[in-house]
């Protein structure tokens, strides 16, 4: 299957221009953290395909990772990252990413994100699946992301030399041989097509959840960012790596609401409908497994009681301090008709983050010259074949730091160019006689990728995936899409057929990846990333050794930060 270069035309008479230093796409933790460091250096615009507030950042429930207490140290969050990611962690960023934390996660104190504190005024810790120390910090008990999207959306706000335009669709990166000169985007409402000239842009676009019929993304999880970088000709990594959340409110007919794996790392036991505790047996640190071990134990379980779901008890946990803990979830359970003192929860997994993405360096540098990624939309290989929790908004930020002073730096001694969009065949393609049903292929795609490339993968379901997917792909590849539902399938699509393409070459199973017919990891053969370009898949071997003698720390590195 391939994707048309650009997914929709224009007309230079018709279209708007927009000059820009800097273009940041995505309004999560790394695109916004990215056009606050980059207006350091110069002008940044931030476009955004839905409301400012509207992304998987608003969503993160359980909390930020930082070595921020004297009984934790960096080298024992580098191990549970490390031993998390199953053998694919670059061990160089995971080092650099945990020892840039704290210094980062200062700078959100500096502007004003309110942390949970204990009463003595130090900030409150917790444990989550994989970590071996408390080391979670999170905000308004189980609203971490909601809070930090708060303060770095008023922070963006407040700096004059950030223009943020909302509602606006970004179809396609503008590349000229291998290099990124800006993006193409519409206006949602009017659908005028506009043409953002960048001397760097920095995509921070977000996840891929939508291509799962389970998930706990939101709407806006189309995987517009990793599909728009692929037609570019980006490098993408690991893109058979999506890791599933083990615990999502399953109440049938309604939309799945995460249940944070916080809840699990204060006391709450898995049981099945029989109220056997089946995560005792199946892991040492039972419900603080990895992510990977408990939602294929829930999955399996569920096969095997016949049920559509497994259950999560707090009943033996004191109440009050439940529901002042969690009270986001407390309160969407009690809309449900369920009290949590006294009834299970009934959760399954879901399809939850993208491990894999668009390949960056250290610097949030991509394979495209002038093109950085940071967030979800990237593959930095911090999390190898397996996140560690609450490591996400930790990468988002750090990253979300680099590629904005990388992409500052660059644009202010850049001159910019603007070139001639090149013609690919857009001209062929026609508006078909078929009335496509755009909600029924929607739904299809998730239902496929569910059933075929979702938790546990076969050879001959994804092989079905693959030939329906592509059906699918070139049929609509050859109509003029005009509309944001429209390029949204097509990302889908794209991104669908990555994953399972990247999924079919792997033969092993690995953290999230599970191939029924290759039941164990295999590190003499499958030691090594997948690498997708322009349609050509191969492989790059890891290691754990890092590259280079580490330089010295700089002196700001080595200040250890004011632990309020």
């Amino acid at each position: 299957m391939k994707p048309p270069r650009y997914l929709s035309s224009y007309q230079h008479r018709d279209t708007q221009e927009f000059v820009t230093d800097v273009l940041v796409i995505g309004s999560g933790i790394a695109g916004l953290v990215a056009a606050i460091e980059a207006s350091r250096h110069c002008d940044v615009t931030l476009l955004t395909k839905a409301r400012i507030t509207e992304s998987n950042t608003k969503w993160a429930q359980g909390g930020i990772a930082v070595v921020w207490s004297n009984n934790d140290g960096v080298e024992s969050h580098v191990a549970d990252t490390v031993e998390a990611g199953d053998g694919l962690c670059d061990l160089e960023t995971v080092e650099l990413v945990v020892r840039e934390g704290p210094r980062r996660f200062q700078s959100l104190l500096e502007w004003g994100c309110q942390f949970d504190k204990h009463k003595n005024g130090r900030i409150a810790l917790t444990r989550e699946g994989g970590h071996s120390h408390r080391r979670i910090i999170h905000a308004q008990g189980d609203s971490t992301g909601r809070e930090i999207e708060r303060c770095l959306v008023e922070r963006a706000r407040e700096i004059e030399n950030i223009r943020v335009l909302e509602d606006v669709f970004v179809i396609d990166l503008i590349t000229r041989g291998n290099t990124c000169y800006g993006a193409i985007a519409a206006e949602r409402t009017s659908g005028r097509k506009s043409l953002y000239w960048a001397s760097a842009t920095v995509l921070a676009s977000g996840g891929t959840g939508q291509i799962y019929r389970e998930t706990t993304n939101p709407a806006v999880a189309t995987g517009d960012g990793h599909a728009m970088a692929y037609r570019a000709g980006a490098t993408m990594r690991d893109m058979e790596f999506m890791q599933f959340h083990p615990t999502t409110l399953y109440i049938a007919g309604l939309g799945r609401k995460l249940i944070s794996e916080a809840v699990r790392g204060e006391g709450a036991y898995l049981r099945d409908r029989n109220g056997e505790r089946f995560m005792v047996g199946i892991h040492p640190r039972a419900e603080l497994a990895p992510r990977d071990v408990v939602s294929r134990a829930i999955l399996e379980r569920m096969v095997a009681t016949n049920d559509t779901n497994a259950y999560l008890d707090l009943t033996h946990q004191n109440p009050l301090q439940v529901k002042k803990r969690f009270p986001g979830i407390v309160g969407v359970c009690e809309a449900f008709g369920i009290d949590v003192g006294k009834d299970w929860i009934p959760v399954s997994p879901g399809a939850h983050y993208m491990l894999g993405g668009v390949k960056v360096n250290e610097a949030g540098e991509t394979s495209v010259r002038r093109l950085f990624a940071a967030g979800e939309v990237a593959s930095t290989a911090l999390h190898g074949a397996n996140r560690l929790a609450s490591n996400s908004l930790l990468e988002g930020l750090v990253f979300g730091f680099r590629s904005g002073e990388n992409a500052g730096r660059l644009a202010k001694r850049s001159t910019l160019r603007r070139i001639r969009l090149e013609s690919d065949g857009e001209a062929e393609r026609t508006s078909t006689q078929v009335q496509i049903d755009m909600n029924d292929m929607f739904n299809s795609i998730k239902a496929v990728m569910w059933r075929q490339a979702g938790i546990v993968r076969t050879e001959e379901g994804l092989a079905e995936a693959a030939e329906k997917i592509r059906f699918w792909g070139n049929f609509l590849f050859r109509q003029k899409a005009t509309t944001p539902t429209a390029w949204e399938l097509c990302n889908m699509l794209t991104v669908s057929f990555l994953v399972i393409q990247s999924a079919q070459t792997r033969q092993e199973t690995r953290g999230v990846h599970c191939r029924e017919k290759f039941p164990d990891r295999d590190d003499d053969n499958w030691r090594c990333h997948v690498l997708v370009k322009n349609g050509q898949v191969r492989t790059e071997p890891v290691t754990h050794e890092r590259k280079t003698k580490r330089r010295r720390a700089s002196a700001a590195s080595r200040v250890r930060p004011n632990k309020r």
